[in-house]
């Protein structure tokens, strides 16, 4: 008779959590050496809670040595997995203090990239009134692509998000927040930077190079509807200001964000009164599991900061 087989980690215990938590700050930081200051542990500690780990799994998790570090293919499943497990655990670690009626734990809050220099943005303040309400609560917040933000709100990674609206699901709540004007720029490199584009227009904006964000949102939607094909494509608008100023291609920027490389010299809007597009942010949260009273006091907070500017709206 064939014996049954046995699980390679059978339960998981406090250490064990541990040591996903260290595993998942060294791929975060790249490396053993750039976690040590984030982990507040000597390399050698480090290297051991890894091959701990490693030992406990019965896996090779990473390469590490004069190559630099890398992942293996065990490893990249591990790390997947891991957020799962870590965002269920913090969610029962809030669920409890929700039945003691406190606030307590972690609260993951994702944000869609430069939101900080625009003027209509309270993030910043509602940050500072969840602080006030809320000292108990560790605050993460993090910077991710749209898709990526949406995603981790779903699986629970993040507990709440800041986007630019572009469609809507019914496994989120949306609550509109403020608003983002885009035009198009052109660098100093660009044949339009110091020629005449006064009659310029959609039709002959389609000759010259444009480059877009590589996923849905605002920015596709518009170069879709008016036919810009990408000869170049970006995943964040770091990426897509820095194709910009190759002076290789056109592309849509906040105003906000734009205007440090417009005042430096290093770019011109093109015909702004043409070229230009509006979109509004929305705050995120999951609609089931019902979210926890941190989650909810934090978007109690976006609302509160952003009432000046904003009007509300579920998706």
């Amino acid at each position: 008779m064939k014996p049954k087989s046995r699980a390679a980690l059978g339960s998981i215990s406090d250490m064990d959590l541990r040591l996903l938590r260290v595993f998942r700050t060294v791929v975060d930081c790249g490396g053993m050496a750039a976690a040590e200051l984030e982990l507040n542990i000597g390399t050698s500690t480090v290297s051991r809670h890894i091959k701990d780990l490693e030992t406990r799994l019965g896996l090779t998790l990473c390469r590490r040595g004069r190559a630099g570090f890398a992942l293996t293919p065990e490893g990249e499943q591990i790390y997947a997995q891991s957020a799962h497990l870590l965002s269920a655990t913090e969610a029962f670690r809030s669920g409890v203090d929700e039945i003691h009626q406190r606030m307590g734990g972690q609260l993951q809050v994702a944000v869609f990239d430069k939101t900080a220099s625009n003027p209509a943005c309270r993030i910043a303040r509602a940050i500072a009134l969840f602080t006030e309400q809320a000292p108990g609560v560790s605050l993460n917040l993090h910077v991710a692509t749209l898709n990526g933000i949406e995603r981790g709100v779903l699986d629970g990674q993040f507990q709440i998000g800041v986007i630019p609206g572009h469609r809507s699901s019914d496994l989120l709540e949306y609550t509109r927040l403020f608003d983002e004007s885009m035009r198009l720029y052109c660098g100093t490199g660009h044949a339009l930077f110091a020629g005449d584009v006064s009659q310029l227009d959609w039709d002959g904006l389609r000759s010259h190079a444009f480059a877009g964000l590589g996923y849905h949102s605002p920015n596709m939607e518009i170069s879709q509807a008016q036919r810009l094909a990408r000869s170049a494509t970006g995943f964040d608008q770091e990426s897509i200001a820095t194709l910009i100023l190759s002076g290789k291609f056109l592309g849509f920027l906040p105003i906000h964000y734009a205007q440090s490389f417009v005042s430096a010299g290093q770019m011109r809007a093109v015909r702004p009164e043409l070229f230009h597009y509006a979109c509004d942010f929305f705050g995120i949260v999951r609609r089931s599991p019902q979210p926890a009273r941190a989650t909810r006091a934090f978007q109690a907070c976006l609302d509160q900061a952003h009432a000046d500017t904003a009007t509300h709206a579920s998706g």
